[in-house]
């Protein structure tokens, strides 16, 4: 495996990341996961947008490259034509502290690997945790993952593949990893961003396609029809939710051949 880092097309055994990089130390940094078709990331000014909105909102400067030619080299030294890059941004090295330095020397890992399964899922609703639909965090892709982590921990102590996550006030947010899709009455809806659901690339695609924003709880869960998944991979189908069966019907059918 190769990788980008820093400028540098290395082996991953050769990749090296400062010990104070606060990236590790802190979870002070940005990621983006993008997909690859025909050897080229796709709907990336999309994932730019959200990492430049990110860094925005951290004070994280971006280092200026051509994307688009960095991750068109990284899929080639991997031999890849079809797959998932991902894109990690970090404040990079500082002393020990929160308070980030003011001069700060970003670090930028781009890795490439095969897309993984888009096999169906079988969803529980978190107890363990909830999103903060209050805290910018929500809306940006932050290293911080530990309450998605604990949310899906605890959907794979109780056989499911994934949680979901309600906000504060109980509505549906999203899942550990994924935006949520839900067709009840013939209406295709996802959660607002305002109810702590991320902005996703593919979210941004299905809006347009005709789903609309609409605060969902899991008395809506119960009585929808179909359910999906997103992420800027793909579409998941949803075969159960908290124990309910649920079958693929033809408005994922349809997502699927209109997106990809």
């Amino acid at each position: 495996m190769r990788v980008w880092l820093n400028g540098t097309l290395l082996g991953a055994e050769a990749a090296r990341i400062a010990p104070e990089d606060r990236g590790f130390t802190l979870g002070d940094g940005l990621f983006e996961t993008i997909r690859a078709v025909d050897g080229a990331p796709v709907r990336l000014d999309a994932h730019l947008s959200r990492l430049w909105r990110g860094a925005s909102i951290l004070g994280l400067p971006v280092p200026h490259l051509d994307f688009d030619g960095v991750m068109r080299a990284t899929l080639a030294a991997n031999r890849l034509s079809e797959g998932a890059l991902r894109l990690t941004l970090t404040r990079g090295p500082a002393p020990r502290g929160v308070l980030p330095p003011s001069d700060p020397a970003p670090t930028l890992l781009i890795t490439a690997g095969p897309l993984p399964p888009m096999t169906a899922l079988r969803l529980v609703i978190a107890q363990v945790t909830r999103r903060n639909e209050f805290s910018p965090l929500s809306g940006i892709k932050s290293l911080n993952y530990l309450d998605n982590i604990l949310a899906r921990q605890e959907a794979a102590e109780r056989g499911a593949d994934d949680a979901l996550l309600l906000n504060t006030q109980g509505r549906i947010a999203e899942t550990s990893t994924a935006n949520v899709f839900v067709v009840r009455e013939g209406r295709l809806m996802t959660p607002p961003l305002m109810d702590g659901a991320l902005p996703g690339v593919l979210r941004a695609e299905i809006l347009r396609l005709g789903a609309v924003e609409q605060p969902l709880t899991p008395d809506d869960l119960a009585q929808a029809q179909e359910m999906f998944v997103t992420t800027s991979l793909g579409i998941r189908s949803v075969v159960e939710v908290e124990n309910r069966p649920l079958n693929e019907g033809i408005v994922v059918q349809e997502m699927r051949a209109k997106l990809g």
